[in-house]
């Protein structure tokens, strides 16, 4: 039960941004995908979802080839949460939300009860539900960012894939999150998440994946790949090590 990119060369028909990449998501765990800016973080996911082609290797979810999942059944596997996204209509938030239930009916179907009661559900677990009849073009970045994690889950996916999901946040919601993807991990789910921030790839994550370059710099349990050493490589920068009753923290040197 896996998402896995094998031998991957990323990129775009004008440039190539990664090769020889090998990847590997499974149910039940946390993958951070950490990397500079420019690296390649958001070109390795787009390719893992399927939204850009593999320039060259193969990508298959629960060992069948992406390239044969129908759009319908790649959204019942994989809840996607971009990095930006900015409403052009005037749907209400409970409407955004209840669009992730169209991966298990018809885009023209009229939501049933179910549907309303899973996505009410989901904006719960956010503690967003006052937002439900608001305006998605009215309400700030940071909700908007976790009315769309709500509407990944509404999905009900084997997988989420969530592209810098803190980054809007404020430092409250940030702690809300990483709880979040830790529950859906303990849950079943397999969650990949990328971040520039190596102290929520330590709190939240099992793996660590550090992309530079387009090439993997190195790719494990987070305890032996979140060094010093590791992220000094990565990032070219100097960092320091905080330790407090046995916790970890990383700071800019």
């Amino acid at each position: 039960m896996t998402i896995a990119g094998r031998d991957l060369s990323i990129g775009y028909p004008d440039r190539l941004v990664g090769s020889g990449l090998n990847v590997r998501l499974a149910e039940g765990e946390v993958l951070a995908l950490l990397g500079p800016n420019g690296g390649g973080k958001t070109t390795l996911l787009k390719t893992l979802l399927g939204l850009i082609p593999a320039r060259s290797g193969e990508v298959r979810v629960m060992d069948r080839p992406l390239a044969a999942l129908s759009a319908p059944e790649r959204a019942r596997l994989i809840g996607y949460v971009p990095q930006v996204h900015h409403g052009t209509f005037a749907f209400t938030v409970e409407s955004v939300v209840m669009m992730g239930r169209t991966a298990h009916g018809s885009l023209f179907a009229a939501p049933t009860a179910h549907d309303r009661a899973v996505s009410l559900a989901a904006l719960a677990r956010f503690g967003i539900e006052a937002l439900a009849q608001r305006s998605y073009t009215e309400i700030s970045g940071g909700e908007r960012q976790l009315v769309l994690l709500a509407r990944a889950l509404a999905q009900e996916p084997r997988f989420v894939v969530l592209d810098e999901p803190t980054a809007s946040l404020d430092f409250g919601n940030q702690g809300k999150v990483m709880r979040e993807i830790r529950a859906l991990a303990d849950a079943g789910l397999g969650v990949l998440f990328t971040t520039h921030d190596p102290n929520h790839a330590m709190r939240a994550a099992t793996r660590a994946f550090l992309l530079r370059d387009g090439t993997c710099l190195t790719d494990g349990p987070v305890a032996d790949v979140l060094t010093r050493e590791t992220l000094e490589q990565l990032y070219r920068a100097p960092v320091q090590i905080m330790r407090e009753d046995g916790r970890v923290a990383f700071l800019p040197g």
